[in-house]
């Protein structure tokens, strides 16, 4: 038994048959595939010494880089650096915590800080989790 290799496989619209829920053919056109995945997400315990992803897609690694500040670094990197990002996240004391501000982010790094929002300081939380929409390279 032997495979060969002749390529990519291209196509335009992908059809699947949902036989779990309705046994009726789907389909769905393969730019909506493309365009409209996440293209990087984490979820993470921001309290660790050494930060380590619960479960994530597209991350390499995590920095920590100070209380409050980490860094998500993208096994594949992103086209840009004009991505959308979106984290948040909460502490042990079921306060909520907020991004503040970005940091630099680059096309293979995204950065950020998280503050407690009733004492506006910088705060290590216990879940962590982030998501990132935009073209991968």
């Amino acid at each position: 038994f032997s495979i060969m290799a002749f390529g990519n496989l291209k196509f335009d619209t992908l059809t699947t048959s949902d036989a779990k829920k309705s046994s009726t053919e789907k389909s769905v056109d393969t730019s909506y595939l493309f365009n409209g995945v996440c293209k990087v997400w984490v979820n993470f315990d921001g309290t660790a010494g050494t930060l380590a992803a619960r479960d994530s897609f597209n991350i390499g690694s995590l920095t920590d880089v100070n209380t409050g500040i980490y860094q998500m670094n993208f096994t594949n990197n992103m086209n840009n650096d004009d991505y959308s990002g979106v984290v948040s996240g909460a502490s042990d004391s079921y306060e909520n915590s907020s991004i503040r501000s970005e940091a630099q982010s680059t096309t293979s790094t995204m950065g950020f800080f998280m503050f407690l929002n009733a004492s506006d300081s910088a705060s290590d939380n216990t879940i962590v989790s982030g998501q990132i929409q935009g073209d991968v390279a």
